[in-house]
């Protein structure tokens, strides 16, 4: 009797089909909350918003200065009552108000031509511009006070743009590095923008959701205008 029983459980266990990892793979469905069709224009697009930044705002500034110590005209600012805040605010703020009509275009680009909108509030758009604006108009200047030619200082801000860029996760995710690479995104503003401009733009975020990048853009971009303020020497 037991040996009827074995060879029939042998049996239903022969017929029993192993499901293969094909056929769970094709049993399973992917729902795509945000891009369902999987455009990558639509994960693209805002993150070049900082590519733009970048290059307007971050290299302009860095030729700013430099370029007045080659023609000799810095000593004439230099011996001027302007004070030092006076003096770095004028450098910049023209920049700022670059940043908010390329931000501006290339919202308007992006709806025209591609029909992408921002499905978050704009204002945290521009927001976040301005303090990615701030970082890179303030690194601009530091390293155009630090410069004696503008073939330097052109170098010196491409060699950190590069690194910020490679590592900021516009190209591959951040998750994929090594730990010891990953670990650079703590202080890469490149970093925050993208993941908080992708937040608003792409998922329709709202302030709460991106209140760590904010904070952390705001810090940084903060100590880098103060850097820049100290770095400047006037001659009193």
């Amino acid at each position: 009797m037991n040996g009827t029983k074995g060879s029939i459980g042998s049996a239903y266990l022969s017929q029993i089909v192993t499901p293969t990892a094909a056929t769970i793979q094709s049993k399973v469905d992917t729902l795509f909350l945000y891009n369902k069709h999987l455009n990558y224009k639509v994960y693209m697009i805002p993150a070049l918003f900082a590519i733009l930044l970048m290059l307007m705002t971050g290299f302009l500034p860095a030729l700013n200065i430099v370029g007045e110590k080659e023609k000799g005209t810095i000593e004439q600012i230099n011996v001027t009552p302007v004070s030092k805040w006076s003096f770095i605010l004028a450098k910049l703020i023209p920049y700022w108000l670059i940043a908010l009509f390329l931000i501006t275009i290339c919202l308007l680009l992006s709806w025209l031509i591609y029909g992408i909108t921002c499905q978050g509030h704009l204002l945290l758009v521009y927001l976040l511009a301005m303090l990615l604006a701030l970082f890179f108009s303030s690194l601009g200047l530091i390293i155009s006070n630090y410069s004696d030619t503008m073939q330097q200082a052109i170098f010196v801000m491409w060699f950190f743009v590069v690194c910020m860029l490679l590592l900021s996760g516009l190209f591959t995710p951040t998750r994929s590095m090594p730990d010891l690479a990953y670990l650079t995104t703590y202080v890469n503003p490149m970093h925050y923008f993208i993941d908080a401009i992708r937040t608003v733009f792409i998922r329709g975020g709202n302030f709460q959701s991106i209140a760590h990048q904010v904070l952390a853009l705001l810090c940084i971009s903060s100590l880098m205008g103060i850097w820049a303020v100290k770095s400047y020497k006037k001659n009193n």
